[in-house]
């Protein structure tokens, strides 16, 4: 396990967290505009309340469907941990729920996010970003205008939601796409597995107006 950084008391920060779909983070039962303290010492990844840095880090540890989101604040005794953005503190207060599209927006565009480890996810939301991942049993998933998904491990998926999205994946497989009009509505969602009806390992694909993969360029 990786080291958490040294504490902090002398900060107030904005991040974001993630709970289960009732509220709850580790059996604690939290609530949109209350605040909480830990009596307790704050360490990353030990114990304190934690939240994220970066939007779409919350994805690591809370899948997108099935969760709640919120923009929280944390401070008191603030403690970083040295491989993400994940951050402990002392102090919490959850702020406003956040869906999908407003982790987007903080997240920014032009983005990148990749994964190598095992039954791990990789997300992005921005932007002409990409999302690749290499471990088994893993996801890799974009929402971003003229963006890519890619997944190469054993029984990962790769998802593509955006305007122009594209994806690719290793054998066997998981792909999923959406095509979306100028209004950006989804016209057609349409799921395949690599390796059967003629969907090809490594290549990537789009879905066509008509609702078809169709082979296109990186």
């Amino acid at each position: 396990m990786s080291k958490s950084q040294s504490n902090s008391n002398d900060e107030t920060i904005t991040t974001y967290k993630g709970f289960g779909h009732d509220w709850k983070c580790r059996d604690f039962q939290y609530k949109v505009g209350e605040s909480y303290e830990h009596k307790g010492t704050a360490v990353a990844c030990k114990s304190g309340f934690h939240a994220c840095e970066h939007p779409l880090n919350v994805f690591d540890y809370y899948p997108p469907v099935g969760s709640k989101f919120a923009v929280v604040e944390q401070s008191g005794v603030i403690s970083r941990h040295d491989s993400d953005t994940k951050v402990a503190s002392s102090k919490i207060a959850i702020k406003a729920e956040v869906n999908f599209a407003g982790l987007a927006k903080a997240a920014g565009d032009y983005s990148a996010a990749s994964n190598t480890g095992d039954y791990s996810a990789a997300s992005n939301t921005g932007y002409q970003s990409a999302a690749s991942n290499t471990g088994d049993y893993s996801a890799a998933s974009n929402t971003g205008y003229q963006s890519a998904a890619s997944n190469t491990g054993e029984a990962g998926v790769a998802m593509a939601s955006g305007t122009l999205g594209r994806v690719m994946g290793a054998e066997g497989n998981a792909l999923f796409l959406v095509h979306r009009d100028d209004d950006g509505l989804i016209t057609h969602a349409r799921a395949a597995i690599v390796g059967r009806e003629g969907i090809k390992s490594n290549t990537w694909y789009c879905l066509n107006a008509s609702g078809e993969f169709e082979e296109t360029t990186a």
